[in-house]
């Protein structure tokens, strides 16, 4: 059971994606995932775990960190 009183971080793979000039369409086909699941992870509605967002910062050639926009607490409490 997840505490929704922990934050959540928000990715970056959107803004990652297209400082890259690359689409969701070409990450999609590099994962091998469903372009709908990358469309969720863009549009933060889901999050990728962490051995999914590590692959995705392999295919992208960039730090995991890269990938991760911590929310403050001002948002998490939201």
């Amino acid at each position: 059971m997840l505490n929704n009183n922990i934050p959540m971080a928000k990715n970056r793979i959107k803004v990652v994606l297209v400082e890259q000039e690359r689409t969701a369409r070409w990450l999609s086909e590099k994962l091998q995932k469903s372009e709908n699941t990358i469309s969720r992870w863009c549009s933060n509605k889901i999050q990728p775990s962490l051995p999914q967002l590590q692959e995705i910062a392999n295919v992208l050639n960039v730090d995991i960190r890269t990938l991760i926009q911590p929310i403050s607490p001002k948002e998490s409490a939201k």
